[in-house]
C-alpha cells in the first residue's frame, strides 16, 4: 500500500483542558491545579493511499452538542471550525473515495459519520461495536486475530505496514491504529491521553471505563515510544496536527 498523504481532519481549535481532567484519572481530581491549563482542539486523521482514503476515526455530526467556554470547564475544545464532513469535503475528497474506516472508540468524536461513507468498511473492536449496536455486511468486528505487534499482545494487520492494535482502558474495545512509513511510526491513539504532557507527566485522564486496563495501556505505549521512532498523533490538542506537520518524535 502507497501512502501519498497523511492529513488531520480539523473540527474545533483554541481550546483549553484543565490539569486535573487531563492528570487526574489514578491520583484524584484534587491532587491537581485546576488553574493549570493545556491546549486543547479536536481532529481525526486520514490516510491518502493508491487504495483509497483510509479513515482515522470520524468526528461529531453537524449541530452536535459539544461543551461550551465557560470558568472552571474540565475540557473546552475549542472555536467550532467545521463539522467532520465539512473538514473532510475541505481536504478535496468525497465519502465515495473511503473504502475503509477504523475506529479507535465509540465516542461520538470518533465514530458518530461512519454512516455517512457508502463504501467503507468500517473497523472497530467487537466491545464497542457492540455498545454502539453496530449491525450490517460493513462492520468489522475486530478480534486481533494477527497476535503480538511490538510489545502489544492483540493486533490485527489491516493492510501492509498499518496495524490495529488492542488498547484496552479508555473504553472496553479502545485500540489504537499504528502506521509504519518512510521510517516513522505513526500512532493515532484515540485517546489513551488527552493531552501530549499528560504522556512526558505519565497520567491518566479522568476518561476510563477500566483503570487497570488504561494504567497497562499507556505503559506500552510508552514503551513503544521509547523503542521506536514514534510521531505522537493526538486527538484532542493541537500537539496532534503539529506533530503530523512536522514529523516530530515523541521524547519522553
Amino acid at each position: 500500500m502507497k501512502i501519498n498523504a497523511i492529513k488531520a481532519v480539523k473540527m474545533f481549535d483554541g481550546g483549553f483542558m484543565n490539569q486535573p481532567f487531563a492528570f487526574g484519572g489514578e491520583e484524584g481530581k484534587e491532587k491537581f491545579d485546576e488553574q493549570i491549563l493545556y491546549r486543547s482542539s479536536l481532529q481525526n486523521f486520514l490516510l491518502d493511499t493508491d487504495e483509497g482514503i483510509i479513515l482515522i476515526d470520524t468526528g461529531f455530526k453537524k449541530d452536535f452538542p459539544t461543551p461550551e467556554k465557560k470558568l472552571g470547564a474540565p475540557l473546552y475544545m475549542g472555536e467550532k471550525k467545521h463539522d467532520y464532513m465539512e473538514a473532510f469535503a475541505q481536504l478535496g475528497y468525497k465519502p465515495e473515495q473511503v473504502p475503509k474506516i477504523l475506529i479507535t472508540h465509540k465516542h461520538p468524536d470518533h465514530s458518530d459519520c461512519i454512516s455517512q461513507f457508502p463504501n467503507a468498511k468500517v473497523y472497530i473492536a467487537t466491545a464497542d461495536a457492540d455498545a454502539l449496536k453496530l449491525e450490517g455486511e460493513n462492520i468489522v468486528r475486530v478480534e486481533y486475530k494477527d497476535g503480538a505487534y511490538k510489545n502489544f499482545p492483540k493486533a490485527e494487520k489491516i493492510a501492509e505496514g498499518l496495524y490495529f492494535v488492542e488498547a484496552k482502558g479508555h473504553t472496553l474495545g479502545n485500540s489504537i491504529v499504528i502506521l509504519e512509513h518512510d521510517g516513522l511510526f505513526y500512532m493515532f491513539h484515540g485517546d489513551v491521553t488527552y493531552c501530549d504532557v499528560a504522556l512526558k507527566e505519565n497520567k491518566q485522564s479522568i476518561v476510563f471505563e477500566d483503570l487497570a486496563a488504561a494504567r497497562q495501556t499507556i505503559d506500552r505505549v510508552r514503551e513503544f515510544i521509547q523503542q521506536n521512532p514514534t510521531v505522537y498523533l493526538s486527538t484532542h490538542c493541537p500537539e496532534g496536527y503539529e506533530n503530523l506537520e512536522m514529523k516530530r518524535v515523541m521524547k519522553l
